[in-house]
């Protein structure tokens, strides 16, 4: 028989303290009325699951299906708002005061009687392992973290799903909020004054969550964990296996997953105090619940900044993650009031940047005057601080004032006479880059092959040319300008090194919209004058070996979980197009020359 709301309350209760004795008594723990409380004991004790204040083997069994069977800790997701801790270690594992975030949370479940306990993990998911043995919990890894929102960890599970609470890793309740029974399927909610960007409930009779909105005023809001009942595991499993995949389903959290069915779905809101859950989206708000955790934490992020800038952790204020880096993490910071960038190595990035010519090249820079935000670089792990400028813009590819001022920066580059030491060669860098492919990115593109012969033979016919290599940026193009209305920073000298001059001109065009005659252009504004046609070939040949590089480099960051979007097109596209273009012209000189 299906217990009233009531009538589990009470169960509930009494299965917990067995200390209580009287209605009084039963009514604060319960916090229902004293009738509610009299009218609930009244049709438990007709049943015989009750006899006073104890329950009986009735009793037990009528609560049975109520029983919460398991837990599912999400701990797979990269925590990016959670910079720069999150770059060198999940969110859960932080000790925030004095304990470790997900293991505070397992012992509260176990607390309650769960211990099958089951933690998804995915992204530097080594840092979870040790709980398998520690706390003789599951450990689950979600192979798609890094391609979808957590709505692939609940699939990765959706065989455990039945009574089962579903946690976040990095929670941190003020009082356990977990029980060895639930009445249904609820989400935990708080009440938020004023404004917030939080997701905002409805709820209709009797508690059920009809409607979800992302941001509001003096509203409950979603927060903390949730609970799944056995029906509501059921509908929702087959849901998000009809949705699954769909497109639009990979960026979904699974809680919108759940909106986007609500009206079909069976769950409660369970109202929380504001003072019990605590969710820490940035380190400011982990420093306000828990001042020492700065000072504390573990992290050579910190101890790198503070090191270079002379300060103490307390100092670094305002941290703001940076979304703009294509290869890196980085982070916006101040210390005393002055804005810096830290620059974080990306994943895969050690296999192929050479940071110690990128730091030769830093320099060189720096002393002529082009870029003026480089503080310091470790030469051997990649980290960078710099100056953080302000108000700064983008180059604008067709304003004819930025593109004299960048093509104006190449050439005082070109003719520096400076020597990285370093010979980047960026066709047999792209060969290195082609080994790290897997077979699928190769052979997802029919003509792979065709596109590497093409840039193989235009990248022979350059180096015949036997033009002698000059100090390039390798990475030319506008976001890497800092363009503010006094003065212009190129910034970002990764991929630095001895190349040939057209390297630069060709990343600057292939990464832009430009036409094939707004590309040549541009190179008539670096030259200040037309071209030769030996020039011409030269400089369009090269477009196409580094769109080439690119759309190798793309496939790459791909591979890695940190996918470019449309510019893997582009790459591909110009790749195509400028050498066509390039093998016409060379037939031409091979003309006039007969």
């Amino acid at each position: 028989m299906t217990l009233s709301r009531n009538e589990f309350a009470v169960l509930a209760v009494l299965a917990q303290d067995q200390r209580i004795a009287s209605q009084r008594g039963l009514s604060d723990a319960c916090g229902l009325s004293l009738g509610t409380v009299n009218k609930a004991l009244r049709s438990l004790a007709e049943r015989d699951e009750v006899d006073g204040y104890r329950l009986t083997d009735a009793g037990l069994a009528a609560l049975e299906p109520y029983r919460v069977k398991n837990a599912i800790i999400m701990a797979a997701g990269l925590s990016s708002r959670f910079a720069p801790i999150s770059y060198e270690k999940p969110k859960g594992v932080l000790t925030v005061r004095g304990e470790v975030l997900i293991e505070r949370q397992i012992r509260q479940l176990k607390e309650a009687g769960i211990d099958d306990i089951t933690v998804v993990v995915g992204y530097k998911k080594e840092h979870f392992f040790y709980l398998d043995d520690a706390f003789d919990v599951s450990i689950v890894v979600n192979p798609e973290y890094a391609e979808r929102n957590n709505n692939s960890t609940l699939m990765e599970v959706a065989d455990r799903l039945g009574n089962t609470y579903i946690c976040s890793s990095d929670d941190y309740f003020t009082e356990n909020p977990f029980r060895a029974y639930e009445w249904k399927a609820f989400y935990s909610v708080q009440y938020e004054a004023g404004k917030t960007d939080e997701w905002c409930v409805e709820v209709g009779a009797g508690d059920r969550l009809i409607d979800v909105t992302i941001g509001g005023r003096d509203a409950w809001v979603m927060m903390g964990h949730a609970y799944f009942d056995r029906a509501f595991s059921e509908r929702f499993v087959g849901f998000l296996r009809e949705d699954y995949d769909k497109p639009e389903t990979a960026g979904k959290l699974w809680e919108s997953v759940m909106v986007d069915h609500i009206d079909d779905l069976d769950m409660v809101v369970k109202r929380y105090d504001p003072s019990i859950i605590f969710e820490f989206d940035s380190l400011d708000e982990v420093r306000d619940f828990d001042p020492a955790f700065i000072e504390n934490v573990d992290s050579r992020i910190f101890d790198n900044i503070c090191s270079v800038l002379e300060c103490s952790p307390a100092d670094i204020r305002d941290i703001e993650p940076i979304k703009q880096g294509l290869t890196n993490l980085s982070f916006r910071f101040t210390v005393a009031g002055s804005p810096y960038v830290y620059r974080h190595p990306g994943a895969g990035t050690d296999a192929i940047i050479n940071r110690s010519s990128e730091a030769i090249s830093q320099k060189v820079a720096a002393g002529l005057g082009i870029d003026g935000t480089f503080i310091h670089e470790d030469e051997r792990e990649g980290w960078k601080i710099s100056r953080f400028v302000l108000d700064a813009r983008p180059l604008d590819y067709r304003d004819e004032e930025d593109l004299a001022l960048a093509m104006g920066i190449a050439r005082k580059l070109h003719e520096s006479g400076a020597d990285s030491g370093y010979a980047f060669d960026i066709h047999e860098d792209t060969k290195k880059t082609i080994a790290l492919l897997d077979a699928k990115r190769r052979t997802a593109f029919r003509d792979f092959g065709d596109l590497y012969v093409l840039a193989d033979t235009l990248d022979a016919m350059v180096k015949a040319d036997g033009l002698a290599p000059v100090l390039c940026h390798n990475d030319f193009y506008p976001p890497n300008f800092l363009v503010t209305s006094n003065e212009i920073d190129l910034i970002d000298w990764e991929y630095s090194g001895m190349s040939d001059y057209a390297s630069d001109l060709a990343v600057f065009i292939c990464c832009s919209d430009y036409t094939y005659d707004e590309a040549m252009h541009v190179l008539e504004v670096y030259f200040g004058r037309p071209l030769t046609q030996e020039e011409l070939f030269h400089c369009v040949a090269y477009i196409c070996v580094v769109s080439f590089h690119w759309f190798i480099w793309a496939l790459y960051q791909d591979m890695c979980g940190s996918p470019v979007g449309e510019l893997l097109y582009l790459y591909y596209k110009y790749t195509k197009l400028y050498g066509a273009h390039a093998m016409e012209m060379a037939r031409e000189l091979k003309r006039e020359m007969a």
